[in-house]
């Protein structure tokens, strides 16, 4: 693992989430930042993933299930040649390539549109299933937010992935402990979290979800399990890089100031 060039990799692209969402007058950094150590592992240490390619069958799958971070996606999309950084200009914005929410219309390189949030895990169930049936060995990734748990469509994909013994399925949850309504302990509290998906029939593992060698550990532990889907518990701090920004529900889908852009890009410049 390049772990130096996984940090600045991520760090760049916290600065084009950053830019985006300022730009746009709209989105939502919180989530994209405390996502973006993980997809950027993915994209550009472990997932067989490219320009050259992501129509292949045997490629591996990423569903950003949290649709609303987008903007992360749309970073490591760029960075990886599939997307131009000329579209980055035009995010969120109407008759251009990258709207608010990922669509796979749209936008080359995105699985499926998401948005309506607790149904991407029901898709990655299905890619997993049909790579799994075609005996094609390759993997399925599918990232879903704390809030995004509340959903009752998430608890019934836990049972499918379990009842197919999906090994070939990695589900990452963004476990940042905010959602747009304040802390997810408040609201609905998914706690006693690895207990609760221990019993769906998981394999889980926890981790630092901002520390590389952590994330790693994972994902090469994970390849070793049979028979059964792992499903990853990512700690991690929403707003993860910008000071002002870290556990600040705010940040959660508002657009920063001008002040406030430029404070968060000086601080990623100077990290």
């Amino acid at each position: 693992m390049k772990k130096d060039f996984l940090i600045q990799r991520s760090n760049e692209c916290r600065k084009e989430i950053l830019k985006m969402v300022y730009n746009a007058s709209s989105g939502h950094i919180g989530g994209a930042f405390s996502a973006i150590d993980i997809m950027v592992y993915l994209y550009f240490e472990k997932m067989n993933f490219s320009k050259n390619n992501f129509t292949d069958i045997n490629r591996d799958r990423f569903i950003l299930s949290k649709g609303h971070a987008s903007a992360a996606l749309y970073s490591c999309l760029a960075f990886k040649e599939i997307i131009s950084f000329e579209e980055l200009s035009g995010f969120r914005k109407i008759d251009r390539m990258l709207q608010g929410h990922p669509s796979r219309k749209t936008t080359p390189g995105v699985e499926t549109s998401t948005g309506s949030l607790g149904q991407g895990l029901s898709f990655a169930n299905g890619c997993a299933l049909g790579l799994k049936i075609k005996n094609i060995n390759s993997k399925t990734y599918c990232m879903v937010g704390d809030g995004e748990i509340n959903e009752g469509q998430f608890w019934e994909a836990l049972m499918t992935s379990a009842r197919y013994r999906l090994e070939n399925l990695r589900v990452i949850l963004d476990y940042n402990h905010l959602q747009i309504d304040g802390k997810i302990e408040e609201i609905k509290n998914p706690s006693p979290s690895r207990e609760r998906f221990e019993s769906f029939g998981f394999y889980v593992i926890e981790i630092n979800g901002h520390n590389f060698d952590e994330i790693e550990k994972a994902f090469t532990e994970a390849d070793l399990i049979k028979r059964m889907p792992v499903f990853i518990i990512a700690h991690t701090t929403k707003g993860k890089g910008v000071s002002f920004m870290e556990n600040n529900v705010d940040f959660h889908g508002t657009p920063p100031k001008k002040d406030e852009f430029e404070r968060a890009m000086k601080e990623l410049e100077n990290a």
